[in-house]
Parts: structure tokens; sequence; C-alpha cells
């Protein structure tokens, strides 16, 4: 059965998902990198489409953005789907100098002040942890691709814009390298359901540099995560 927020039919997807937050990214891997993929979700203007890289069937689907909008999508396409892994792939702000734009991140953990964690489990923790197994294989074909990926704590924030962020005292007190908007409710679904879980982010702007991407680059521009992405989904 379709659930409140995704119209697809059981069976039309993979138990591997990419997940973007933008859903004009899952049209730019469809049709850039899949073979016979096919639309399976369109509700709510958020895309999922399932299809083959490398012969390995794959479902591509936007989350939207937000912890909460993460936390619905995945948490339904973990139970009611049967999906064992989402590799979110997304943007992220550095909060280092080591972090520069367009870098790849492997997101290890992510910290949030979100109330989502006393929301879905009634626990307060602040931090959660995503998929070593899975981190590990991204490492191994990254080191083998040539690419460079930093990895660490990312900060997953609530409010895009606000006047109270202190990103030093985050880097900090807390270790985040930078910060985005999705990972938490995706690491702490996962880890309540026994799933697998993990988050690939390009440094799209800077809090310690002026450097920024436009749109149409953090659309179309992020081949390296897309490509890594997908290599490792060929090889789950």
């Amino acid at each position: 059965m379709p659930t409140p927020h995704i119209e697809a039919k059981k069976g039309s997807i993979s138990d591997i998902v990419i997940m973007p937050g933008d859903p004009k990214r899952v049209e730019f891997i469809k049709d850039n990198y899949l073979t016979d993929a096919e639309v399976i979700n369109e509700v709510r203007g958020e895309l999922g489409v399932t299809g083959y890289y490398k012969g390995r069937r794959i479902t591509v689907f936007s989350s939207g953005m937000g912890i909460p909008s993460m936390g619905i999508y995945s948490h339904e396409l973990f139970t009611e789907y049967e999906v064992k892994t989402i590799i979110r792939i997304g943007s992220a702000g550095s909060y280092i100098e080591d972090l520069k734009v367009k870098d790849l991140f492997l997101a290890t953990s992510a910290f949030s002040t979100s109330n989502y964690a006393v929301s879905y489990t009634g626990s307060s923790e602040s931090i959660v942890y995503s998929d070593k197994e899975l981190n590990s294989l991204i490492e191994s074909v990254a080191k083998e691709k040539g690419i460079n990926l930093q990895s660490g704590t990312c900060h997953s924030t609530d409010s895009f814009y606000t006047e109270t962020l202190d990103f030093n005292k985050l880097k900090e007190e807390e270790g985040c390298k930078c910060v985005e908007m999705e990972s938490f409710s995706l690491f702490l679904n996962a880890s309540v359901l026994g799933k697998k879980a993990t988050s690939l982010l390009t440094i799209s702007d800077s809090f310690v540099s002026k450097d920024i991407l436009s749109s149409e680059e953090r659309e179309k521009g992020f081949t390296s995560m897309i490509e890594l992405a997908l290599e490792v989904a060929s090889r789950l």
C-alpha cells in the first residue's frame, strides 16, 4: 500500500536508495547515469526513480529539505518498502579552513539541537552515528578512485537562517566540521530501525571564506559525489 507521502507500489523501490534533497538532482541522475529508469513517485513534488547502474537496481529519491522531511521519507522507505540502505547525497557549509568548496565530506556522525530525537524515541541524544561498515566501503572506493574524501561530524540544523549561530563553538565543543539539515533524522531512523545509512556531502559554501556555488552548480555540479555514491551502491 502507498503511504501518505509515497505513491510507489510495493516492489518498485530497490533495497538501496540514494537520497538527494533536491528532486532536480534526482532527475539529473536519472538522465545521466541510470538505465531503464522509471518514475515511481511524484507526490508533493518529491521525485523517485528506480533504474540500473552497472547492473545493480537502485532507487534515487528526493528527501526534501530539513530534519522533519528526511525523517518522514526515510522512515517510510525503511518500514514500508523494505529499504535496507540509504545514502544521502547533499550539500553542506564548511566550518573549517581545511574543508573547501567542492570538497567531499563523509558524515560519520551528526550533531543537532533539534527535538527530533525526543519526539521520535523519547531520548535526549544530540549526536547520532552513520553506519561504520557502509562508511568503510565508501572510504575504500574513494581511495581506489583517487577521490579526496574527508570525514567527521556534521551539524544538522533546524534553521537555515539564524541570528544565533556560533559555528566556532560548534566546531570547538562538538567537533562539527560542516553544517547541513538532514543527516540527524536519517541516522537516528536507521539506528532505531536496524538499517544502514550515511551522508556524502559536497561543500557548497563556507563560513570561513567567501567561496560559494551557484544554484545551477548545486544541481548539476556534484558529479564526484554522485558517481561515488552510485559506485558504492552498485557494490552492495
